[in-house]
């Protein structure tokens, strides 16, 4: 009986011994080697769903540079052009400080307006929903156009030219071919007119789906709170497709929005998306990206 009652108690010391060791080995080596969280990816493939900003920046280094195009037709329209009437460009270079930080500046043509605007990806949603089921981005706009007596907004001093677009864009990637997101946004601008509000709120809704391997639909849909009073305006509306070509991105889509700035499109479309009185715009986008920095090999 002592020899069982000795062979146990050796047996539990054993045990014991080895799974202490065990322990500290499987801490040391979770210390040395500590799990990484795994993040989404590619919710949006680029920076922009069509209309407004994703909740997408590019990699360290990533420069980006864009054309977009606005072409729309006017009823009884006196001029001749070829193929529209009237045609908006905006020629815009976003950079990426880090892999989370983009600074960019634009140009559009028709409405003379430079914008820039800084996008900063603070938290991503990562594979184990529970922690982090969505991604949120910060991005701050800003603009300035030339203003005449015919705008809604006709400031008579320099600070009057100019506006703020502040959004926080929410962004889920259900899975590989889904991904929604939602934008609370704040509009301010400079104007002397009692009538008009100088701060607009608004929510954007957008969403991407993957419809093959390079192309995908994409959608957005701005709804305004306080829209402006001395002017009818309506709720800018986009639907169109992606294209992905390596490191060239084309977009086609159909809109009811003339304008590239946030401030502009958001708070002062003036067509509602129907086909009458040249209420369609076709807008055709193109964004090549190239890479300053090489990757590191680890």
């Amino acid at each position: 009986m002592k020899n069982n009652r000795t062979i146990k108690i050796f047996l539990l010391l054993f045990i014991g011994f080895c799974t202490t060791n065990a322990q500290d080995l499987l801490d040391k080596l979770n210390k040395e080697f500590p799990k990484k969280p795994v993040y989404k990816i590619a919710a949006f493939k680029t920076t922009r769903i069509g209309l407004g900003h994703s909740i997408e920046t590019r990699k360290k280094g990533a420069l980006e540079i864009s054309l977009y195009n606005r072409y729309w037709n006017i009823p009884n329209f006196d001029g001749q052009r070829f193929l529209a009437d009237k045609v908006s460009t905006r020629y815009g270079l976003d950079y990426s400080f880090t892999d989370n930080f983009t600074f960019g500046l634009g140009y559009t043509n028709y409405d003379k307006i430079f914008d820039g605007f800084v996008k900063y990806k603070f938290l991503k949603q990562r594979n184990e929903s529970s922690k982090m089921p969505v991604s949120f981005t910060f991005v701050q706009t800003f603009s300035h156009r030339k203003t005449t007596s015919s705008t809604p907004y006709s400031g008579t001093t320099t600070a009057d030219s100019f506006a703020y677009t502040t959004q926080f864009l929410v962004a889920r990637k259900f899975n590989s071919e889904l991904s929604l997101q939602i934008a609370p946004t704040v509009i301010f601008k400079n104007q002397n007119n009692s009538n008009n509000p100088n701060s607009q709120f608004a929510v954007a809704f957008g969403g991407r789906h993957k419809i093959g391997r390079h192309a995908s639909i994409v959608s957005e849909y701005y709804y305004i709170t306080n829209p402006l009073k001395t002017i009818q305006t309506y709720p800018p509306f986009m639907v169109g497709v992606n294209w992905e070509l390596s490191h060239l991105l084309l977009q086609f889509q159909v809109t009811n929005a003339r304008s590239f700035v946030e401030d502009t499109y958001i708070t002062q479309t003036t067509n509602n998306f129907n086909a009458e009185d040249g209420n369609f715009h076709f807008g055709f986008n193109a964004t090549f990206v190239l890479h300053t920095k090489k990757k590191k090999i680890e």
